[in-house]
């Protein structure tokens, strides 16, 4: 009778170089997110990352407990990045390199899926998406969450390729880096509970439930300050037509990754059925990947049974991965409150890049031509949205274009639509600027990110004959400030819009 082991021989030298990481993947996917770093200025999110990082360790508590709660974990990280500046390069260098981790981990985890070069062009379609230009390039942590999954990910399948409590020590970690990157990162796990078998699953959902409790703590904070995101309008089911665009960062792009994601895991699949009749050492997928707990494992008939039962789980797991988060995002949104926000899903890119590359990978000839094919031509179907995520404005929130719009004279005023942009115009402002006439205090609220202001802005401006007014959105917005300095006597002489939505609007008001 045949044993396990006799099944999966030792890989010989050759074979053990072959499936390596190639480090120097991760090095591109962080270099291509780094490109657009120093182009396109902070916006107002970032610019939050700024005001949380710079206070003491008190303040940071105090923020957590009124706003962004969620986010303390982040902020701490950042409390001590900052200590060594806050330059737009350094602030938004952990992103660029979170995506390079994220990389690695997609590489190593299509190697146990299928092949090495189903790692490296997943890997390289992850690269070229114009999402995580954006994200990697972006002083929040979506670049932290989506590394993070697909570090727990990988650490599942490292656990249930052998099943020790050191395995499943390192993905309960890595579920808990889940948790402390982005609450909504969670929604990721109910597609692994499709990995779930009968030797390991007290193990795993002990490895889950431990590993998460840092979601539980941050969703009841998250949960009692909702009055933060009351911003976020309803969502319905609509919005899933825009999830390709929203995963990849281009509409054209996101549909074709889409489609071969399908191709892949209808190829997963089969390449799964066929390991149930063929040799596992010859045959379709490394039957090592596969096989667990091969000690109790007697015959060959076993051996295939697994084989195939646990790619057809992994299947559902990779696609649960991709489509599960929006699900779920829009129910939750449904049944407690609006939170259905686009950048939350960030975590689903590398799904759709790993199911991409396991398509092509999957070919039986031409691998390499059909790989750079497919970058090449996903680089088109992208080359602007590529070009706006790294243009001055990229960010919507164009704050050194509004300070060259303000042409200041002596005396003028400056009024805020919304206190919190303080921060960015200060942060950004070369020259003199108007008086700030508002403004009670040089630090931030300790329970948010806006500013004490003075509420008496008729007497504000008393004596002034020129205000410039900016405020977040369109010419058309109501701001409640623009209302105060028309009734204080005073007239709009000129306004420019930033072109973007929402954009910055900068109004120049005389008195009349």
């Amino acid at each position: 009778m045949t044993t396990a082991a006799t099944l999966a021989p030792p890989a010989r030298p050759a074979e053990r170089l072959r499936t390596s990481t190639p480090w120097w993947m991760a090095l591109l996917a962080g270099a291509a997110a780094f490109t657009g770093t120093g182009s396109a200025t902070l916006n107002g999110d970032e610019l939050a990352t700024i005001s949380a990082a710079s206070r003491s360790l008190p303040g940071m508590w105090e923020l957590a407990r009124h706003i962004d709660g969620h986010f303390l974990p982040y902020y701490l990280f950042m409390h001590l990045w900052a200590k060594a500046g806050t330059a737009e390069l350094w602030l938004r260098l952990p992103s660029a390199v979170g995506i390079g981790v994220a990389a690695w981990f997609l590489v190593d985890l299509g190697r146990r899926l299928h092949s090495t070069r189903a790692g490296v062009i997943a890997a390289a379609v992850f690269a070229i998406l114009p999402s995580v230009s954006y994200f990697g390039a972006f002083a929040r942590p979506y670049a932290f969450a989506a590394a993070a999954v697909v570090f727990s990910f990988w650490a599942l399948h490292r656990a249930i390729e052998r099943p020790d409590g050191r395995r499943w020590a390192l993905y309960g970690i890595a579920v808990a880096l889940v948790c402390c990157t982005h609450l909504f990162a969670v929604l990721v796990f109910p597609a692994q509970l499709a990995l779930a078998r009968r030797g390991w699953v007290v193990r795993m959902l002990a490895a889950l439930s431990v590993g998460c409790l840092p979601a539980v703590v941050l969703g009841l904070v998250g949960f009692g300050e909702r009055h933060a995101i009351s911003w976020i309008p309803q969502r319905g089911p609509e919005v899933w037509l825009k999830f390709p665009k929203m995963a990849a960062g281009a509409n054209g792009l996101g549909v074709m990754l889409f489609a071969m994601a399908l191709a892949g895991a209808v190829l997963l699949w089969r390449a799964a059925r066929g390991q149930r009749t063929a040799d596992p050492r010859t045959g379709g997928l490394p039957a090592e990947a596969w096989v667990t707990d091969r000690a109790q494992v007697t015959d060959r008939a076993q051996v295939t049974d697994q084989v195939w039962m646990a790619g057809r789980a992994w299947v559902f797991a990779l696609v649960g991965w991709l489509v599960l988060p929006p699900v779920l995002l829009l129910a939750v949104s449904q049944l407690v409150t609006p939170v259905y926000v686009d950048r939350y899903l960030f975590v689903t890119a590398p799904a759709l890049a790993l199911l991409a590359g396991l398509a092509v990978a999957s070919l039986p000839r031409l691998h390499v031509v059909a790989a750079a094919v497919v970058v090449l031509l996903g680089c088109a179907l992208s080359f602007q949205e590529h070009m706006t995520v790294r243009e001055e404005n990229g960010r919507f929130e164009n704050i050194p274009w509004a300070l060259r719009v303000i042409k200041a004279e002596p005396d003028d005023a400056i009024v805020y639509g919304q206190s919190q942009l303080r921060t960015g115009f200060e942060y950004y402002a070369d020259s003199a600027m108007p008086v700030d006439v508002l403004k009670a205090g040089d630090v931030p609220s300790p329970d948010g990110f806006g500013y004490p202001e003075r509420s008496d802005v008729d007497a504000a401006l008393e004596g002034r004959d020129r205000v410039w007014v900016v405020w977040r959105g369109s010419k058309q917005s109501a701001i409640p400030r623009v209302a105060e300095v028309r009734k204080a006597g005073f007239r709009l002489s000129v306004a420019k819009h930033s072109a973007d939505l929402p954009g910055l609007t900068v109004a120049l008001f005389t008195r009349r």
